[in-house]
């Protein structure tokens, strides 16, 4: 099912919009405010996102900017009224994929929804995320705080089977086999904790990167 986030602080539009949209089949999640969006996404990346150009807490390309720092190919459609129409079309630099001025045709939206999905393709397959951290599965990046971080392959192999079993503990054996033992690089364990220990320094420490001790690695959302 096809996942969008809507952020729209009008109740009536967006219980309009959700109900339209999950008539045909998408998942619609509505955030009132902008910091609801920032924290949903940082948990999780839909495959598509919906921002109303004003809202209580602050302005649409703002949010936009935040997510293209994290998630460059994820699509943005503003959603603005018509007096508002001249300053997205002049900030259009920020971001969005695409905009449409209320009131609109649930029926235009649905189909710019659509063009856009066909060309984005697997948006949300293609990033993790875990607080600050960001990987870029297509690109083979990592991210931290919307900048880009160098990373060797030995890392960059650890931080991605940790970010794809986020919420669960990774033993050290499992580690060391995925990343190692499978390239016939036979290691010792103090392999996985020279390169955890490089890996955190270079992410800032993050507290989203525990260490259950003599056991694993969790990859844990901070409360």
């Amino acid at each position: 099912m096809i996942e969008v986030y809507y952020i729209e602080d009008d109740k009536n539009i967006a219980e309009i919009v959700k109900e339209y949209l999950g008539q045909k089949g998408y998942a619609v999640f509505v955030f009132p405010m902008i910091k609801e969006a920032k924290s949903a996404l940082e948990g999780h990346i839909p495959d598509i996102v919906l921002v109303d150009w004003n809202m209580p807490d602050g302005k649409g390309d703002a949010l936009c900017r935040w997510v293209r720092a994290k998630w460059n190919g994820l699509p943005v459609i503003f959603i603005t009224a018509r007096n508002d129409t001249s300053d997205i079309v002049s900030g259009f630099g920020d971001g969005a994929d695409d905009y449409i001025v209320k009131p609109f045709e649930l029926d235009v939206l649905h189909s710019r929804m659509k063009a856009l999905l066909r060309r984005a393709g697997n948006v949300s397959g293609q990033y993790l995320t875990c607080g600050p951290i960001s990987i870029d599965k297509n690109r083979m990046t990592v991210s931290c705080q919307g900048e880009e971080i160098s990373v060797s392959q030995a890392e960059y192999q650890l931080l991605l089977l940790l970010m794809e079993n986020k919420g669960k503990t990774v033993t050290r054996e499992r580690l060391l086999g995925h990343i190692w033992d499978s390239n016939g690089n036979y290691v010792n364990d103090n392999t996985l904790t020279v390169t955890m220990k490089r890996l955190r320094e270079k992410l800032h420490q993050p507290l989203c990167l525990k260490t259950i001790r003599s056991f694993g690695y969790r990859m844990e959302e901070e409360p």
